[in-house]
């Protein structure tokens, strides 16, 4: 096994892991930022009243992008399994 392919599956592996946290993580962010925005117009300085929200949302985008994370988790999984062969000889 080369380096070249080592790379690779490192590279493959991070763009799995980009890929899968990007989608949980985007709509945290927005609304934290909206919470965030909130926050300052009102002057309120409540520390849950910005986890709940991020809380709530991510639990939402996981059960409706849970079938597609699951999706491209066993898709990565597969084919690397079936490149052993390769890897090895």
């Amino acid at each position: 096994m080369g380096p070249e392919a080592v790379l690779t599956l490192g590279r493959s592996a991070l763009e799995v892991t980009i890929v899968i946290i990007a989608l949980l993580l985007i709509p945290a962010l927005i609304v934290g930022l909206l919470v965030s925005m909130f926050q300052a117009a009102t002057q309120i300085n409540e520390a849950t009243l910005s986890f709940i929200p991020k809380l709530f949302i991510t639990f939402i985008v996981m059960l409706i992008g849970g079938p597609w994370i699951l999706q491209v988790m066993t898709t990565y999984t597969k084919k690397l399994f079936e490149s052993i062969p390769m890897i090895i000889g």
